[in-house]
C-alpha cells in the first residue's frame, strides 16, 4: 500500500456475494473511508457489460487478465475480494497472493485440506493478509456472547434455508453448517474426540440436509442441523454452561441470557436478561476488519488457519456422512 493513499481493491466474481462485496466497498469509498474500487472481474460478458455501464468500473473477463494488468503496470491493486465458485478458490487466491495482494476469500477456504494448507503457507511466507469470509464471526450478537463464554458444555445449532440454486457446487455442510462449526470451534477451543453424522440428498446432487453430533475433549457436546430445503429460514445457536443458558438469533442479532442461581427453599431462581445490542451488517463489519488488517498488518479476526480448521472438520463430517450412507444402503 502506498503511504497516505486509499487502498485500491478489486472484486473477483460478480455473483450474489460479489455484488454485495462491491456494494460495501462502494459505500466505504463514497463515505471517505480510504478505499477505492479499481476493478471487478466476471466471466459472463452480459454481466461484465452491465457492470461497465452501471458502475463505471474497469471490468476484466478473468482473474488472470486482471492480475496481468497489475504486472504490466496498467492497474494498481492492494487487496482483492475473491467471490468465485468454491472450486476455483485455491487457484485464484494463490495467484492473487503470488501477485503480492492481500486477500479476503469467501468461505470455505478451499475444496481440499491440501489446498487450504498451501494457501495458509503461501500467505505466511509472503507476509500477506488472508482473511476468510466466515461471516457470522462478525455478527453483533456473536460478538456480545463471546465475552460471556465460560466452560460451555452443550451447543445446539440450527441453520435452515429455503432451496435456491446458489452454491450448489458444494454440499450443505460446506455451504451453511461451516459457519456454525467455525463459531463453536472458536468458543470451545478443544479438539473433537467423537463425531456422528447423517446427511441426505434431496433436491440436488449434493447433500442438502445434515445432522451432526460432536463431542470435544473438554466434555462439551454440540449438535448441528443444517438444511437448504426448509420451508423457513432459521439461524440460531443455543448453548449451556454452568449456571447459564445463552441463545443467539443470528438473523435478528439478538442475545438472550438466562442465569440460574439458588433460590428460596432450594429452588432455582432464573434471571432473564436481553442485553441491548448495536446492530450492524456483518459483511460491512467483516470488510472493515479486513481493511483494518491490511492497513495495520495485523492478523485478521478470522485467520486462514482457523478457516482451514473449520474446513478440516467439515470434510471429516462429510466422510462420516458418506460412511453412514453406505451402511444404511442409501448409495
Amino acid at each position: 500500500m502506498r503511504s497516505g493513499n486509499a487502498l485500491s481493491v478489486a472484486v473477483f466474481g460478480a455473483g450474489t456475494f460479489g455484488r454485495n462485496h462491491l456494494r460495501i466497498y462502494r459505500q466505504l469509498e463514497q463515505s471517505g473511508n480510504g478505499v477505492r474500487v479499481a476493478a471487478i472481474v466476471d466471466t459472463d460478458p452480459a454481466t461484465a457489460e452491465k457492470l461497465r455501464q452501471e458502475e463505471n468500473l474497469t471490468v476484466f473477463a478473468s482473474p488472470e487478465a486482471c492480475l496481468e494488468a497489475c504486472r504490466a503496470g496498467r492497474l494498481r491493486l492492494d487487496a482483492v475480494s475473491i467471490c468465485v465458485p468454491t472450486s476455483a478458490h485455491y487457484s485464484v487466491a494463490s495467484q492473487a497472493l503470488a501477485q503480492g495482494l492481500d486477500v479476503l476469500l469467501e468461505k470455505p477456504i478451499a475444496v481440499t485440506l491440501a489446498e487450504a494448507d498451501a494457501l495458509v503457507a503461501q500467505a505466511a511466507a509472503g507476509g500477506r493478509i488472508l482473511q476468510v469470509g466466515l461471516l457470522e464471526r462478525f455478527n453483533p450478537a456473536v460478538t456480545a456472547a463471546q465475552s460471556l463464554v465460560n466452560g460451555p458444555m452443550f451447543f445446539e445449532a440450527h441453520r435452515l434455508s429455503v432451496f435456491h440454486r446458489r452454491a450448489l457446487d458444494v454440499d450443505v455442510v460446506l455451504d451453511l453448517m461451516i459457519h456454525d462449526l467455525d463459531i463453536v470451534l472458536s468458543l470451545v477451543r478443544s479438539p473433537v474426540q467423537q463425531l456422528h453424522a447423517v446427511g441426505l440428498r434431496i433436491l440436488s446432487s449434493q447433500v442438502d440436509i445434515a445432522n451432526v453430533r460432536l463431542e470435544f475433549a473438554s466434555g462439551c457436546v454440540a449438535n448441528f442441523t443444517a438444511s437448504r430445503v426448509s420451508t423457513e429460514t432459521v439461524r440460531k445457536l443455543r448453548f449451556f454452561q454452568p449456571h447459564q443458558y445463552l441463545s443467539i438469533d443470528y438473523a435478528r442479532q439478538d442475545l438472550l441470557i438466562i442465569n440460574v442461581a439458588p433460590g428460596e427453599n432450594g429452588n432455582a431462581a432464573l434471571a432473564v436478561n436481553k442485553p441491548a445490542i448495536q446492530g450492524g451488517e456483518p459483511l460491512l463489519l467483516e470488510i472493515e476488519a479486513f481493511l483494518d488488517a491490511v492497513r495495520t498488518r495485523t492478523a485478521p479476526r478470522v485467520t486462514a488457519q482457523q478457516a482451514r480448521d473449520a474446513l478440516a472438520l467439515a470434510l471429516e463430517i462429510n466422510q462420516a456422512i458418506q460412511a453412514h450412507a453406505i451402511r444404511a444402503g442409501l448409495i
